[in-house]
């Protein structure tokens, strides 16, 4: 159960100044707890205090921040369960997803604990001429300073372990604004923080409105702006002035299988399953389209549209559901509304059925029109497209035919069309063997063109939070 009321953060320190944000029930769409909304005078206050801590920030020992990230793994397991229904309720995850996100968040915390520690810089060979004779050359990463964060609805535990976990590990004070949505998950995490020894100012968390997030944005004091969330970053980008930027926007992300796909097309057609339907769709490395070659086509679409009927949609409570809710009706509309532009220009729809509210069945559909929004934009939904293919070459075409590029999946057999798909494609990263809907929290993860700017996964986030500084000594 979730409790009340929560505060919001501001210096280390809760703060009830209100319970103005209603926080609703995903599935039932009551009001499932209250959320205290911060204002423009508070965000400000937030800046100063975390602008003010980068010194100590700074000063705070490596192993210090080790053990707080550390404090937080434990802490995060013993509240694990509190975690998971507090993510069911406020976002609408399926209980056996919103467990399995808990389990990232302490995955994340813990590679950030270990990477605390081994931030190291490189010793520099300057005496490449005879007038660099006796100097030599050292350069540590030091801490960027005063970082704000934006994060989604989608995954409210683990999009913001990616920010606040290396922010720990790097030094830096920040300031996190969770998703007015989903904002509960992301307070339990400071609940957690404010029981360690971090500075004062080190970190706040709150919610507040979009004109009083723009401070976060525009003032001059914040050294990074990492955002996650939709084609508004862009916009934020061009706000932000001279500080660093990171974004992480979506994608429509491609799967294809090969004529020979490496594996048996049972466990292919459970892994796009998953991929495609995971969350209900909302995801930014949701399989969106799926390309096949013609040899596996008819196989592959059989058992696909017969293991997607299967899918149980319902509450996310059941131990058994596969689809919960969308994030509010608006969105389950708009999903529907695109399916019916794609049958209309010609799409077959497959599998799937009639909105519910907020509810929309996992939808297979075949030849979507490429014009459609449903194959060009992020559907962020469960739906996906099927269509065949006879050439590989052709194929990777289609998955580049995007203005996005995320992660790509790639079921093939031959080493050769790996590597040709890793050389080609136009993405942040290439899954072979397996969905682009993997991650795992160490690795680099971002996109390109309209996918954002930018890495995540905490070494490299470490990387953007840190800045090297050089040292000549003339011996």
């Amino acid at each position: 159960m979730l409790a009340k009321k929560y505060p919001y953060y501001l210096a280390n320190q809760p703060v009830q100044a209100n319970t103005d944000l209603e926080v609703r029930d995903k599935y039932t769409g009551r009001i499932a707890t209250r959320v205290a909304l911060a204002d423009a005078t508070a965000v400000r206050k937030a800046i100063v205090a975390a602008h003010k801590a980068r010194a100590a920030m700074a000063a705070f020992p490596p192993d210090a921040r080790r053990d707080v990230l550390e404090h937080c793994v434990r802490r995060f397991g013993e509240r694990a369960e509190e975690l998971a229904q507090a993510l069911c309720i406020e976002a609408g995850k399926p209980i056996r997803d919103s467990r399995g996100e808990v389990t990232r968040l302490i995955d994340t915390f813990r590679i950030a604990a270990g990477e605390a520690t081994r931030i190291g810089g490189e010793l520099i060979e300057l005496q490449v001429s005879p007038r660099a004779r006796g100097y030599r050359g050292m350069v540590k990463r030091v801490p960027i300073g005063a970082c704000s964060f934006i994060t989604p609805f989608n995954f409210p535990l683990n999009l913001v372990a990616h920010k606040v976990a290396p922010a720990i590990a790097a030094g830096c004070p920040f300031v996190l604004k969770p998703a007015d949505k989903t904002p509960v998950g992301a307070l339990i995490i400071a609940e957690i923080l404010a029981e360690t020894d971090l500075p004062r100012g080190a970190f706040s968390v709150m919610v507040c409105s979009t004109d009083d997030a723009a401070q976060l944005v525009q003032d001059e004091r914040i050294a990074l702006l990492s955002f996650t969330g939709g084609m508004v970053g862009w916009d934020l980008r061009a706000q932000a002035g001279r500080k660093k930027v990171t974004l992480e926007l979506g994608g429509n992300a491609a799967c294809i299988v090969d004529a020979d796909p490496g594996a048996t097309l049972d466990h292919v057609v459970e892994r796009l399953v998953f991929g495609a339907y995971y969350q209900s769709g909302q995801s930014c490395i949701s399989v969106q389209r799926i390309y096949a070659h013609r040899d596996v086509y008819e196989r592959l679409r059989r058992k696909l549209k017969a293991a997607v009927g299967k899918l149980r949609m319902g509450d996310p409570r059941d131990e058994k559901t596969f689809i919960g809710p969308m994030v509010n009706e608006e969105s389950a509309q708009r999903v529907e509304q695109w399916i019916a532009q794609a049958r209309k220009a010609g799409a077959k729809l497959r599998a799937g059925g009639e909105r519910q509210g907020s509810m929309v069945p996992a939808t297979l559909l075949e030849d979507v029109p490429h014009h459609c929004d449903l194959y060009r934009k992020e559907v962020f939904g469960p739906v996906a497209v099927l269509e065949a293919f006879d050439d590989f070459d052709d194929a990777l075409a289609r998955v580049n035919d995007s203005d996005f590029g995320m992660q790509a999946g790639v079921f093939i057999g031959t080493l050769a069309h790996a590597l040709r798909a890793w050389d080609v494609l136009e993405v942040g990263g290439v899954i072979v063997g397996d969905v682009p809907s993997f991650r795992v929290d160490n690795m680099p993860y971002g996109g390109v063109k309209n996918s954002g700017v930018g890495r995540e996964g905490v070494r490299m986030a470490i990387e953007d939070m840190t800045e090297p500084r050089l040292l000549v000594i003339r011996g």
